[in-house]
């Protein structure tokens, strides 16, 4: 049986909530006894315990110190410190962050969250998607985040040295166009200086590599009625101002912009704001006084278009019935509403053409890229004193993305830990839902009953309108209405606060209408960008006529921020809440009741449960065994309490950050082993691959030098054998000379002058080698024992070889010209003396050393010198 159960009395109930709420204000106050530590806390999740209060004081001992970056579990809180803090985003910061192994160790930043995105396009298998959202209130800091990121961006993805110069040229396109955009998409407002009146989402394209190679810009209804209307203390936008105060002379007489002129279109133009002289082709601008006479005329001029069709076009307007038309004046009311659409559709094109260039400039080529960045910077919550369509649009996109951070962070994250069966206690949440039905769901909703009430042809009402919203939305618990107010209002509670709604007007700028003759006036300017801004105008025009194909602003607005959603499903987000500090945009200060108002319409409280108590990192894994296997692995040298750090679901493993760190560092630790073991694999496969391709090259080399050598050596015996077959027909020649000198001596003597010579030396192969006239007179004696005059002695030429003869020829100077010298033989007169036979006596020639080094180059003619070769026998003597 089960004990009985006993009965809780109210007393008894009331005692218990009292304890607890006592025991929650003790822990509150144990935790803000050290407030000298508060500012340590870079993470809300280890506040405890975990409520507004503590966050509160927390984030405002952090901002104190001049902190402005606190994480909040899956989230990055930042506080705009209103001051320019410059050495918070250098360079250096920039590269200490992206090379840091672990950024989350670091101080909270917002390159963490970028370093994050990038990170995930690098590590996964298949690179996924990622966006930044960059959420807060209008002055909270977004657009300064927004350029952080892209600064961070294209400085990080530009490591490459291959396509540098692309890089540079995109990440200098990339940076230049935000201060272009903001100049014409952004305004003064009550709440923020440099408000963006407008909302753009930037994709930063990546390739393979995840170098940045392009950049595309989306925008989102661009705030054009600002261009003819400002509510009080607030102004144009940036660039009319810009005009203003940086043209020069020249440009003052061609846009006609005297320096003595106020204009009623920008207002408080005494003030200054940060940013860059930038120059417009279109200015349409109203004058105080002279507006008929003076507008029109250098409206005309600017334009280009002709005077009297400008009057017409703002006079009158055209009304067609059936076939017929029928041209009625304008009131004066009338004539100032065409005036201001002249005006607003003027620049929204202007808008949509500078948007188109910029993304033309710098986008990549489809098969270039392969995945990309968002970045999105929308406009923040909005509640004025008057508010009409535009606050609408802005707090209904607010809304939108507020549902997307609850729908993936604060509810879907709780619903999958009941699903996978985890013991959980779902943590309360505000959830907005209940706003966007009101706003946009179906049947009826604020934007259906406004587009119904645009295409009936009748004039539009707001009494009748708000009588309408009642009868329809009267069970919207999100919906209300003052009616103590005179003027025709709605009231919706959004998730940042209330907002009333002015009707008046809202109908017809739902509509927004441009009468066909404005565009048709367009298309005739003498202006080349001004008529290729319209040049497509006549389907517009058409369209418009045709009730049932109007297509209003909230359908645009809708439809746009529809796809824009779906962009954001596909993508992995990352959410950074931008925090007002304080409403008067004043430094370093801090007001905790518009800081709490901002942390708890976000969510951030919640948030910051939700991580605390929950399993933030949760993978599909093989659970039982595999798990604890890979546990007890990471757990072998730590004992951690693996109940808190771990649960095994039915099919996902959840994990706490601090296991999921000591997994990755695990990891990392096992792919640096395996990574070194397939390096050196590798190495040792390409130092083996290197060997063979040098031994192959060694062997071929070889190879080729053996047969160069071979064909060389071929060469040179061919030639020894040609040299040796020459020199053996010389020698035999020779011999077969001296054969016939020492047989046919006497034949040769007899017949030496005779004509049978010729033929008698072709057959027996002799050749006279030179005559001589006169024998040569040798000294043949010392000079000693030399005579006065010594007794002539006849010497004939005797040698073995050509050459030896040839040297003496040369050496005793004996010509070789035919018929001045000749050899005369003395075989017959003083003995045999053959040019075979050797010398005789002491007669030597050594031709090792050459005669020539005894030759007397010039001789002198003496009878009683000796010279030459007779020296060198009187010397050899």
């Amino acid at each position: 049986m089960h004990p009985p159960v006993e009965k809780s009395t109210p007393y008894r109930t009331q005692d218990l909530r009292k304890s607890l709420n006592d025991s929650l204000e003790g822990d509150i106050r144990d935790f803000l006894i050290n407030e000298a530590e508060l500012h340590t806390y870079d993470d809300l999740t280890k506040v405890n315990p975990v409520t507004p209060s503590t966050v509160l004081k927390c984030l405002q001992a952090r901002y104190s110190a001049k902190v402005f970056y606190t994480h909040a579990g899956c989230t990055l809180v930042a506080l705009n410190p209103f001051q320019p803090i410059p050495h918070l985003y250098s360079l250096d910061v920039m590269r200490e962050y992206h090379s840091a192994p672990q950024p989350q160790e670091f101080k909270p930043h917002i390159f963490i969250v970028a370093e994050e995105a990038y990170r995930n396009v690098q590590g996964q298998v298949e690179p996924m998607n990622q966006s930044l959202v960059v959420s807060g209130e209008s002055g909270a800091g977004k657009t300064w985040t927004s350029r952080c990121l892209m600064k961070y961006y294209a400085t990080v993805a530009t490591s490459s040295q291959k396509c540098q110069d692309t890089v540079e040229k995109i990440e200098r396109r990339v940076l230049d166009s935000n201060p272009v955009m903001e100049a014409f998409g952004n305004a003064c407002t009550l709440r923020n200086s440099n408000s963006s009146r407008f909302g753009k989402y930037i994709q930063l394209q990546l390739n393979g590599s995840q170098l940045l190679v392009g950049a595309s810009v989306q925008t989102y209804l661009l705030e054009k009625t600002r261009v003819a209307f400002q509510a009080p203390n607030e102004r144009n936008f940036h660039i009319f101002y810009l005009m203003m105060k940086g043209a020069t002379e020249k440009q003052r007489l061609e846009w006609m912009l005297p320096l003595e002129q106020d204009f009623a279109w920008l207002p408080h133009a005494e003030k200054t704001l940060e940013g860059k002289d930038c120059t417009s082709r279109i200015c349409i601008l109203k004058h105080e006084s002279h507006f008929y006479e003076e507008f029109e005329e250098k409206t005309a001029d600017l334009l280009q278009v002709p005077l009297d069709e400008l009057q017409s076009c703002l006079t009158v307007r055209t009304l067609r019935a059936g076939k017929q038309s029928v041209l009625k004046p304008c009131t004066q009311s009338e004539c100032g509403v065409r005036r201001d659409c002249l005006a607003k559709v003027i620049y929204a094109q202007l808008f949509d053409w500078l948007v188109t260039f910029i993304n033309n400039s710098m986008c990549a080529d489809n098969p270039t890229w392969c995945n990309f960045i968002g970045l999105l910077d929308v406009y923040g919550f909005e509640c004025f004193l008057l508010n009409n369509l535009e606050q609408l649009c802005i707090n209904y996109a607010n809304e939108k993305l507020q549902q997307h951070f609850v729908a993936h962070y604060l509810k879907a994250q709780q619903e999958e830990y009941v699903t996978e069966g985890l013991q959980w206690s779902f943590i309360r949440y505000q959830d907005n839902q209940g706003c966007l039905d009101l706003i946009e769901g179906s049947p009826s909703s604020i934007f259906s009953l406004l587009n119904e009430e645009c295409r009936l042809n009748r004039a539009s009402d707001a009494k009748q309108f708000r009588v309408r919203l009642q009868k329809e939305l009267s069970d919207n618990a999100s919906i209300s209405w003052d009616k103590l107010s005179k003027e025709p209002h709605f009231t919706v509670a959004h998730y940042a606060d209330k907002v009333s709604y002015q009707i008046e007007g809202m109908m017809e700028k739902n509509k927004d209408p441009v009468p066909p003759e404005i565009i048709s006036l367009l298309q005739k300017s003498q202006d080349s960008l001004l008529h290729s801004l319209f040049a497509d105008g006549d389907r517009e025009s058409e369209g418009s006529r045709g009730h049932s194909k109007v297509v209003t602003v909230v359908s645009k607005f809708k439809n746009s921020l529809e796809s824009l959603m779906k962009i954001l499903h596909s993508t992995t987000p990352h959410y950074t809440r931008c925090i007002k500090p304080n409403p008067d945009c004043r430094p370093l200060t801090f007001k905790k009741e518009e800081v709490i108002a901002q942390l708890e319409a976000c969510g951030i409280v919640e948030t910051i449960n939700i991580s605390a108590a929950g399993f933030p990192i949760s993978d599909q894994a093989v659970l039982g065994s595999a798990v604890e296997d890979v546990l007890n692995v990471v757990f072998k040298r730590r004992a951690p309490n693996n109940n808190n750090m771990v649960h095994c679901g039915r099919t996902k493993v959840f994990l706490t950050h601090s296991l999921l760190e000591m997994l990755e560092e695990h990891r990392n630790r096992v792919r640096s082993q395996k990574v070194f073991c397939i390096q050196c694999c590798w190495r040792r496969y390409q130092t083996r691959q290197r060997n063979l391709r040098t031994q192959a090259a060694t062997r071929l080399q070889a190879g080729v030098r053996s047969w160069l050598v071979r064909r060389e050596i071929k060469k040179w015996h061919k030639a020894a054998s040609v040299i040796q077959t020459k020199w053996r027909r010389w020698r035999a020649w020779m011999d077969a000379l001296a054969e016939a000198e020492l047989d046919d001596a006497e034949d040769f003597m007899e017949n030496e002058a005779s004509s049978v010579l010729p033929k008698l030396l072709k057959e027996r192969g002799s050749v006279q080698l030179s005559s001589i006239q006169e024998p040569v007179m040798v000294r043949g004696w010392p000079i000693g024992l030399a005579m006065a005059s010594a007794p002539s002695i006849t010497v004939s030429l005797t040698a073995t070889g050509f050459q030896r003869i040839m040297s003496m020829m040369a050496c005793l100077k004996i010509p070789f010209r035919h018929g001045e010298y000749k050899v005369k033989t003395n075989q017959f007169d003083q003995g045999v003396a053959s040019i075979r036979a050797q010398p005789r006596g002491s007669i030597k020639m050594h031709l090792q050393r050459s005669p020539l080094l005894y030759a007397d180059m010039h001789p002198v003619h003496k009878t009683d010198v000796v010279t030459g070769l007779n020296q060198i026998l009187l010397e050899r003597t």
